[in-house]
């Protein structure tokens, strides 16, 4: 079985900002490919799981997120990570109900089966307790940071 790192984007990955969509604003953070790269060499799976409500609200499309997507996936590629998969919500609770939102853990569930990934061994990083929540309920061990920080200050809590 597989071990992974499950990522949200906003905050995490890249500055949050609140309802990040364009390319202008989506600033990856300090540090962050030296700890992935670090965590890809120990031999863990990246996957990002991320709510995108901004879709559903009608504040930006699906296709201006898919942009971001891009320029991450290759800005990571460029320095030797790769992601093995991006799974995002499009929805929001005042809109419709769904089961991908986090907190709950659809998108989680289906990377653990996907990829043969062992939730015992596996965190999900994320700035808001709906992150960890969803991993708790896959049996993936949360890790709750501070928006913008550098994930370097909780690398020893999974190396």
């Amino acid at each position: 079985m597989m071990k992974a790192v499950f990522l949200d984007r906003d905050g995490v990955i890249n500055v949050e900002r609140g309802y990040t969509h364009q390319l202008s604003d989506f600033i990856i953070l300090p540090d962050l490919i030296e700890v992935l790269q670090l965590l890809q060499k120990k031999g863990y799976l990246l996957v990002v799981v991320s709510n995108q409500s901004g879709i559903a609200k009608g504040l930006y499309k699906q296709e201006e997120v898919e942009v971001l997507h891009t320029f991450m996936v290759d800005e990571f590629a460029k320095n030797g990570i790769l992601l093995s998969e991006i799974y995002y919500c499009v929805h929001h609770p005042d809109i419709g109900k769904c089961i991908c939102r986090k907190p709950d853990s659809l998108f989680v569930e289906k990377a653990l089966a996907r990829f043969d990934i062992d939730a015992k061994q596996s965190y999900f990083i994320g700035d808001k307790e709906r992150d960890t929540e969803a991993a708790e309920k896959a049996g993936v061990r949360g890790i709750l940071i501070e928006a913008n920080i550098s994930l370097k200050t909780i690398l020893d809590q999974i190396v």
